[in-house]
């Protein structure tokens, strides 16, 4: 299972690796996208809103627990470079405990907090019920959430990205299934969605853990790797928790996109809430560029080559730009049917596509952050990745979507370019971010250089 990633070709590596990588993504969005589709073919527009509201909040719970797993994919995979295995144990026993005490209070303190979520929300009052539903049944099932992530951290750092895709295949397949049994034959609503998605997640983490328990993995798991040590769960958090704050962030953000569109009424609700996770889609490329970018870079920084740390760096963005412009030109000619896919409503059809041709752009900028932001992890940075993208936030996304729905009500086209025009100053600051890391660098070969 553990592949020394600090050899041989760059761009291969990138290549082997990001894309098992991105079809996990692939399976874990069509996992998440399978809800919405299938309430969409069963039920009406408040219990589609429902479930894009709820998928939101559990999207953005999700994200922060993976950001927060990213110090465990670095830190895993910069010992798996220097081939220290005992230390990769060390981390990997200290990762278990730390996720494993962590779900059980998201659980208690989620399921307490649901009907406020929901009102911070502003959620249509058509949706409540529905919307709360799904939110209670979801928290529940916080243990399986973390329990499948925190496995696929492990795993990405030892540089298997493979085995993940197989778990979240088997959650998928489990997912539809139980969708069309819960929502279709049993007629349950956001609920029956809640439940497939709970119910499939279980599946997976038990096949994952199946095949953890006869699989060799290379590294001799004891149990006095569990007890907590303070300078690992140290580590792990030094990297973990900007990343989680900065993802948990940009969800705020959309959350916020969210509320701002629930106001405008549910037509234009139901249309963010489905180009959302049709975005979801669409970014899987930059998504797994930046898992890339991170596992591969911290193996090499663990061996002592930063050179092909900034290569594969160097070829995840010219990778995201040649997909990102791709992508853009198309979204164009096809937003409305594609959007069609998950409502039978020719007005939120016409909204959605108007939102889905201005936030499209953001797949191009977006994909060279989050190239950038994986290389800031893998160099134990991450603080600056946290930094632009609030910076990002604050001073672009939510005052400019804010902003373009004042100034045009009838069109929900500047609102998506507003998401867009956040990322770009992300892009800005992580160049400049980027070229000074280089230049500080630089003086210190040349003088250690001079003493020597």
């Amino acid at each position: 299972m553990e592949r020394n990633l600090t050899t041989g070709s760059v761009f291969k590596n990138i290549v082997f690796f990001s894309l098992p990588y991105l079809l996990s993504y692939f399976l874990q969005t069509l996992y998440g996208m399978a809800d919405l589709f299938i309430i969409g073919q069963f039920e009406g527009t408040a219990s589609t809103t429902a479930v894009s509201i709820g998928s939101q909040v559990m999207h953005m719970l999700t994200v922060m627990i993976v950001g927060l797993a990213m110090g465990s994919t670095v830190s895993i995979g910069q010992s798996v470079g220097a081939n220290d295995k005992k230390r990769a144990a060390v981390h990997i026993g200290n990762t278990v405990t730390l996720f494993l005490s962590l779900s059980i209070v998201l659980t208690v303190v989620l399921v307490l907090l649901v009907q406020p979520i929901v009102n911070v929300m502003s959620t249509p009052i058509e949706a409540v019920s529905g919307t709360a539903d799904y939110l209670t049944i979801c928290f529940i099932g916080i243990p399986f959430i973390t329990a499948y992530n925190i496995i696929s951290s492990i795993f990405r750092g030892l540089g298997d990205s493979k085995s993940p895709m197989y778990f979240i295949a088997v959650a998928c397949v489990a997912n539809i299934g139980l969708d069309y049994l819960f929502i279709g034959a049993m007629r349950l609503g956001a609920a029956g969605a809640a439940l497939g998605t709970t119910l499939a997640q279980a599946v997976s983490v038990g096949t994952a853990l199946l095949v953890i328990g006869k699989r060799k993995t290379g590294i001799v798991m004891e149990k006095a790797h569990f007890k907590p040590k303070r300078p690992v769960l140290g580590n792990l958090l030094k990297i973990g928790v900007p990343i989680a704050v900065q993802d948990g962030l940009i969800q705020v953000a959309f959350l916020l996109i969210t509320i701002i569109a629930n106001r405008r009424g549910l037509i234009d609700a139901a249309a963010v809430g489905i180009v959302e996770k049709i975005i979801g889609f669409v970014f899987l490329v930059p998504s797994s560029l930046l898992a890339a970018v991170s596992a591969l870079g911290a193996q090499n920084f663990g061996a002592h080559k930063p050179e092909r740390a900034v290569a594969t760096l160097r070829y995840a963005i010219f990778i995201a730009l040649g997909f990102g412009f791709i992508v853009s030109g198309l979204v164009q000619l096809i937003a409305e049917p594609v959007v069609g896919l998950f409502t039978n409503d020719s007005a939120v059809q016409s909204a959605g596509g108007q939102y889905f041709r201005g936030y499209i752009w953001d797949c191009i900028f977006a994909g060279i952050h989050f190239s950038f932001s994986g290389y800031f992890c893998a160099c134990e940075k991450s603080i600056l990745s946290f930094l632009h993208n609030i910076i990002a936030i604050a001073l672009v996304r939510i005052p400019g979507v804010y902003l373009t729905s004042k100034l045009f009500p009838t069109t929900l086209f500047p609102m998506g370019l507003a998401t867009a025009a956040g990322s770009l100053l992300s892009v800005i600051i992580c160049v400049i971010a980027f070229a000074v890391l280089s230049h500080r660098k630089k003086q210190a070969q040349g003088g250690g250089m001079l003493q020597g």
